[in-house]
Order: C-alpha cells, then structure tokens, then sequence
C-alpha cells in the first residue's frame, strides 16, 4: 500500500492528531525509506532521522563499471531533481564500524562516504549547516545498539530545549 493512502487511512482510522512537527526515523534500509517518504512530502513532515541509512542503494547493480558514479543513487537523484522546502530539517547518523567496506580507497567507509555526499547533496539544494545535523560515532556498528545509543540524540536534536 503506498503512502498517500496509508497516511491518510491511519490518521482517520486512529484518530491521529496533527502536530506542529512531524518526524520519521529509520535504520539501514528504513532510514533511507524515511529520507525517501520525508523528502516527497514535506506537507506533512518536518524533520527525519537516518541512522546507518543504506543511502548507497543504487540504479545498477554492484558488478556494473558505472556504479560508483553518483547519478545512479536513488535518493540522491531524488533530492537533485527535488524541490528545495525550507521547513524540513536532516539528522544523520553513521557508526565508523557500521560496515568495512571502501569502495573508492580513500580510508573512509562506505556507508559513511554515502551519508557525506547525500548532506552534500542537500547544501547543494539550498539547505543551510542549521538544517543538517551529523553524528559520527567513533564505535558505532550497523546495529540496534548503537542505534540506541544514537536516539537520544535525535530527540534532544528534534525537541529538546536550547537552553
């Protein structure tokens, strides 16, 4: 079932109220689908949260000689040809153990290179330092864990009080 009828199913049939601001988080797949359902409907979200997203899902497929050009990552695509809305505000997170892998051999991880040009991506549409906040967890892993230990962050970063 697709969002724009699920949404809207779920706010009738549980009677969910409308809040100021709305967020959704995920982890490893789920944070890119939050980032995907965020990004295509900032009407109703203001804020995401991507935890060890799997932001390195790609048009090709790993053995093609194109792969690392960044025209085929999806999400990244999306916020290219997407539209700038100034409301919407970017939590990141990646563990510096969440995976081994370094495709290009510059000594930093995929998943962390992949979260560094998506932020890079989103500069490039218009979003200010303001609107995007990283964290980088020197023993963070691809795990509930870690993620964990990275939520109160999130929340602190999405309501807390700036006093």
């Amino acid at each position: 079932m697709h969002f724009e009828r699920t949404y809207p199913f779920c706010k009738k049939t549980y009677n969910v109220p409308t809040f100021k601001e709305t967020a959704f988080a995920g982890f490893s797949l789920g944070g890119l689908s939050a980032l995907d359902i965020v990004w295509n409907h900032p009407d109703i979200f203001s804020k995401v949260g991507v935890f060890s997203g799997s932001l390195w899902w790609r048009s090709l497929d790993q053995s093609d000689k194109k792969y690392d050009d960044n025209k085929h990552r999806i999400m990244q695509q999306q916020i290219r040809k997407g539209n700038f809305s100034p409301d919407l505000k970017f939590f990141f997170e990646c563990g510096k153990l969440d995976e081994s892998g370094d495709r290009n051999n510059n000594g930093i991880i995929d998943s962390i290179d992949d979260t560094l040009d998506h932020i890079k991506e989103l500069f490039d549409k218009g979003y200010k330092p303001t609107d995007i906040t990283y964290l980088e967890l020197d023993e963070g892993r691809h795990d509930v864990q870690t993620w964990g230990k990275a939520m109160p962050v999130f929340l602190k970063w999405g309501w807390g009080r700036n006093e």
